[in-house]
């Protein structure tokens, strides 16, 4: 399977990942936002819900920063040989794909809802928040990917 192909397959995972964790958004948007009351309260559909959504979104970054990232910059034939994934986002920045500040908030919010600490929630409860608030930023991510992408295809 060549680099183009593996791209196209990364990408309808990330999609995938992209539409569970919109329905989780949507079916938690009553929810929203989430407090350490609601939390206690959470029915045990709405904390699967929530175990999606943070599922998904923990899948989705990893997809793209171990393959869909690497991926891309080789088709658009950026030197990706021996450079670690810092030089990646900078690049990644440069070609307005991903702003590296946003890319640090959403791997901080990933270790905030990926530990379980039952006696802290707040700092889970403000990660899901902003989590809910923000999963359009990695729709749109996966899009201009998709969309440069396919430009590319085109063009060659």
């Amino acid at each position: 399977m060549d680099i183009n192909d593996k791209l196209k397959q990364h990408l309808h995972e990330a999609m995938k990942h992209i539409e569970r964790m919109e329905a989780a958004q949507r079916a938690l948007s009553r929810l929203y936002p989430l407090d350490q009351k609601k939390l206690e309260s959470l029915s045990p559909g709405d904390m699967d819900k929530l175990d999606v959504l943070a599922f998904r979104f923990a899948k989705l970054q990893d997809l793209l920063g171990s393959k869909i990232f690497r991926e891309y910059l080789a088709i658009l034939e950026f030197p990706i040989e021996g450079k670690n994934f810092f030089a990646l986002l900078k690049e990644l920045d440069k070609e307005k794909i991903v702003d590296i500040d946003i890319w640090s908030e959403f791997r901080a919010v990933r270790n905030s809802i990926s530990h379980d600490y039952p006696y802290d929630n707040s700092e889970k409860i403000d990660a899901i928040n902003y989590l809910i608030e923000n999963v359009n930023y990695l729709t749109n991510l996966v899009g201009r990917i998709k969309d440069n992408f396919e430009t590319h295809q085109q063009r060659n």
